[in-house]
């Protein structure tokens, strides 16, 4: 049977949109990468933001989720539930109701407890408080900026982002950057919110790749290539632009692991112009594209247009349901304490030996694995008793597309085969809500390859996997 009717993906809902500018200050802690010099950020790239969603269903007057969109790697743990505590408390939400994403970009500054230690660190405290400060405001602007909405989503295709699980075989070993050889996700999935007056609110882009265009060299804080992207959309549409970070455990950008700001600006502009595409391919508001029949012409033509959307999609578009869930995941023998303290000391000292007599390269290498000690120990002070971890995750069907977060760095492959399993379904997948301490969760046939993400995971083989049923399960049940 011929296709008459191309439905455009579409949700009814009631939403609003706030910013807050929570851009941290010169001066504080900044060095993410083991292989930086750096303990301080020197200045600002550019301004990093939050950006707040607050969602209601269509028939209510209340708001149901608050979605708080965060430039920044990640809050730790302790800090990270402080922060969605607290703004579930400042807008009366439940805790669970309340997700906080980050774009994880790594130049944004490290701002875990154990770090308030080191050189900058002192600002740190409040840095956290002026942070939550301005994002309680922003959460109660969206709450009570909200409105009725149409959101149409559509779906590009952009090539920044790469597998980074690449084989050197002169090394004889993975490193963690642009493989080649590897398939990597391209999808670029929009999503464009028009008020009754058919004005643009807002925009979402939701895309996988690591923000790790800057690297060890660079000093400034920075939103890495998010930055321009949100500046080039904005500039175009007119409307705030929402970065919605994907699944991205095993992507990262092309052109990476430089000092050079213009690197990230080229990096957010390709994913921009890819978002403009599609946001630009969308028809009106509350319409699909459909066949109108045959025109006799010098040909036989079949003439398209953009039709109102039948009483039955506007019934299904409102459909909001969902929430929040955990799902029990299996841990990895950890290291031991006192040895991760004894390593890290022991690398420190040979990390100032390097340093006394000129060895620079040396001096960061030993630096870089002082810091995986230290990093372990942190997640270590996070991690449950026991043989399992209860993983966070949330489902929420609104009209024709589900929203999904989860905890900790899923590798691409949970947004990719929900997208399989469910091909009439308009899936946005938003990783580290929660759940620092888990880490990477990685396919089970990449375990024992020596991968990057294997060692700072917490998780056993078959994580990525039993998370995989447990989501697709919830989008079934709605």
């Amino acid at each position: 049977m011929s296709t008459r009717i191309v439905q455009t993906p579409t949700s009814r809902l009631r939403l609003g949109v706030a910013r807050a500018e929570i851009t941290p200050p010169v001066g504080i802690y900044h060095r993410m990468w083991g292989a930086a010099r750096h303990d301080r950020a020197t200045g600002v790239h550019r301004p990093l933001f939050g950006d707040v969603l607050a969602l209601g269903a269509s028939a209510t007057t209340g708001v149901d989720f608050l979605r708080c969109y965060l430039d920044g790697v990640g809050l730790g743990e302790q800090e990270d539930t402080a922060l969605r505590l607290h703004l579930a408390e400042a807008t009366d939400l439940p805790p669970e109701r309340v997700a906080i994403l980050y774009s994880h970009t790594h130049s944004g500054g490290l701002f875990w407890a154990e770090r308030q230690a080191l050189p900058g660190g002192e600002l740190i405290p409040s840095y956290l408080a002026d942070l939550t400060a301005k994002l309680t405001v922003a959460a109660r602007a969206a709450i009570a900026g909200v409105t009725p909405v149409v959101v149409s989503y559509a779906t590009g295709r952009c090539d920044l982002a790469g597998n980074r699980d690449y084989w050197d075989d002169e090394f004889h070993g993975h490193t963690c950057g642009y493989n080649p050889d590897a398939p990597a996700d391209d999808t670029v999935l929009v999503g464009r919110a028009t008020n009754s007056n058919g004005q643009i609110v807002a925009t979402i882009v939701n895309y996988a790749c690591h923000p790790t265009t800057l690297a060890w060299e660079n000093t400034k804080l920075s939103p890495d290539f998010v930055g321009a992207l949100r500046e080039e959309v904005e500039r175009v549409v007119g409307a705030p632009c929402v970065y919605a970070q994907g699944a991205c455990g095993d992507l990262g950008p092309r052109h990476g692991f430089v000092g050079d700001t213009a690197v990230a600006d080229q990096n957010g502009r390709q994913l921009a112009y890819a978002a403009l595409s599609a946001l630009n391919a969308l028809g009106p508001p509350e319409t699909d594209f459909g066949y109108l029949g045959p025109v006799i012409s010098g040909a036989t033509l079949g003439a398209w247009r953009p039709v109102p959307q039948t009483a039955e999609r506007v019934t299904q578009s409102h459909t909001f349901r969902g929430g929040a869930y955990t799902v029990d995941l299996p841990l990895k023998p950890v290291p031991d304490r006192a040895a991760l303290e004894r390593e890290q000391a022991e690398w420190e000292a040979k990390q100032r030996e390097a340093d006394a007599r000129g060895d620079g390269v040396a001096a960061r290498d030993f630096g870089a694995r002082a810091e995986r000690a230290r990093r372990w120990l942190g997640r270590l002070a996070n991690l449950p008793t026991g043989d399992s971890y209860a993983f966070p995750y949330s489902v929420v069907r609104l009209g024709d597309a589900v929203w999904v977060t989860t905890g900790g760095e899923p590798y691409n492959l949970l947004q990719t085969e929900l997208r399989r399993r469910f091909p009439n379904q308009t899936i946005l997948v938003s990783p580290l809500d929660g759940g620092r301490a888990a880490a990477y969760l990685l396919p089970r046939d990449r375990y024992g390859k020596g991968l990057y993400q294997e060692e700072p995971s917490s998780l056993a083989a078959g994580c990525l996997e039993i998370l995989i049923e447990a989501v697709a399960d919830r989008v079934k049940a709605l």
